[in-house]
């Protein structure tokens, strides 16, 4: 990566851009797995009471048929009613927006939110779908055959770049 992009800055900087949000008492989600690793970070950081909840949108995927299912399913676990609550849903990377969506879509069948906010590590360019972080810990700039992605675990995070295609 051209970039250093220095992680825990960007958890800092994404938990100073969500503390105004902390006046609605809002419940975290966490999308699996990266999205949870820094929902943990941030939940942590941001001092939250509640416990942190986690969805694993493998069945409400529509890239099925392109990428097959997923073999590590994860259960979801929502640990408080969402029903008229605000929710911080955090993601480790915003791309095409279709891993948001369906994190949407789950979140909905578990009730029905005041809001749903959307926190991100890395936000980058290809959106497919118009979603948009309203805090995000970097904006990077990648080429098309360009994929970052967080591993690591929610201490020791790290992020990879790939190159993909020909």
């Amino acid at each position: 990566m051209n970039a250093v992009f220095d992680i825990d800055a960007g958890i800092k900087r994404m938990a100073e851009r969500l503390h105004p949000a902390l006046k609605k008492h809002p419940v975290m989600v966490g999308i699996h797995t990266g999205g949870v690793w820094v929902a943990s970070r941030l939940h942590r950081e941001l001092g939250l009471g509640e416990p942190l909840g986690t969805l694993d949108i493998s069945f409400y995927r529509d890239d099925f048929t392109r990428i097959g299912m997923n073999p590590q399913v994860k259960a979801s676990n929502l640990p408080t009613g969402i029903d008229d609550r605000h929710v911080i849903l955090v993601d480790d990377v915003l791309h095409t927006g279709r891993t948001v969506r369906a994190a949407l879509n789950e979140i909905f069948d578990y009730g029905r939110p005041a809001s749903v906010m959307l926190a991100v590590l890395i936000v980058r360019e290809g959106r497919e779908l118009p979603i948009e972080a309203q805090v995000a810990g970097e904006h990077m700039p990648l080429n098309k055959r360009q994929h970052v992605k967080l591993v690591g675990g929610p201490e020791h995070l790290e992020l990879k770049l790939q190159e993909v295609g020909g």
